[in-house]
């Protein structure tokens, strides 16, 4: 198992939803925490929280992955204050719904940005580090939405469907280095993600943070490559795409979006 206590981990999207639920989780382990975020106020609040509960040490970094330069600022701001991290947690993610030519090209390159390039260039800094000590972790949030094509969140589904085949790849090259990656492929979960969409999915049909967080670190102490954090129907979801024709999985992943209120 990773030895938590004392260790540093990297948590992004950490002010909220799941990103909160990691940072809570892993303080509880006594986990150090670097907590990335673009609100200071919601990660002052956190961090202060955190610390009369565990009283672990806690590094707020208040950067915006949206912006392409951040990976690189959050690399020099952590070599700054002499931190080593020792589990990078690349959770931060947004996804766009309603039909993809209905939205601001801007915004579905950001989502890319987010969800893609700052992942990448996040798990290359710190996983070399991690490589050359021979130790360390990497949890990258993906999605049940990576198994398929997603009409309504196209854009989403494919960043998705990168991560976990990103993730499954160097969860390969980097076994034999000391260094466990591993995706995480929660379905709808009871978090800000859906605030600002017409979705009409209520929260007790979704999974709540704090059990795919639970869900998601045991399957990491357990080595696993990929973890589903989800509801038994969110496992089945998974695996019908690897069974049904595309054209039919399309269809399908259609008009369960449309079901959603995904689609306006």
């Amino acid at each position: 198992m990773f030895d938590y206590r004392g260790s540093t981990a990297l948590v992004t999207g950490a002010s909220r939803g799941l990103g909160a639920a990691f940072a809570e989780a892993l303080a509880e382990r006594g986990t150090n925490l670097v907590l990335v975020a673009r609100s200071t106020d919601e990660l002052n609040a956190l961090s202060t929280r955190l610390y009369a509960k565990y009283k672990v040490q806690r590094t707020i970094l208040s950067i915006d992955l949206a912006d392409p330069s951040s990976p690189q600022r959050i690399a020099e701001e952590i070599e700054r204050r002499g931190i080593q991290v020792d589990l990078l947690v690349n959770n931060a993610g947004f996804g766009l719904s309603g039909e993809f030519l209905s939205h601001d090209p801007r915004q579905a390159q950001t989502e890319i940005e987010v969800n893609v390039q700052a992942l990448v260039a996040l798990t290359h800094h710190f996983g070399k580090a991690m490589a050359a000590r021979g130790k360390g972790g990497i949890i990258n949030v993906a999605s049940n939405a990576s198994f398929q094509p997603l009409p309504y969140m196209a854009t989403y589904a494919a960043t998705k469907a990168f991560v976990l085949h990103f993730s499954e790849a160097i969860h390969r090259e980097l076994a034999g280095k000391g260094v466990h990656v591993m995706a995480t492929c929660p379905g709808p979960t009871a978090t800000s993600f859906f605030e600002g969409t017409s979705t009409n999915m209520a929260p007790k049909n979704m999974d709540s943070s704090e059990s795919v967080v639970t869900r998601t670190l045991e399957a990491f102490d357990q080595k696993r490559p990929v973890a589903y954090p989800g509801r038994m129907s969110v496992r089945l979801a998974s695996w019908l795409p690897r069974l049904l024709p595309r054209a039919l999985v399309v269809r399908i992943a259609a008009k369960e979006t449309a079901k959603m209120g995904l689609h306006d």
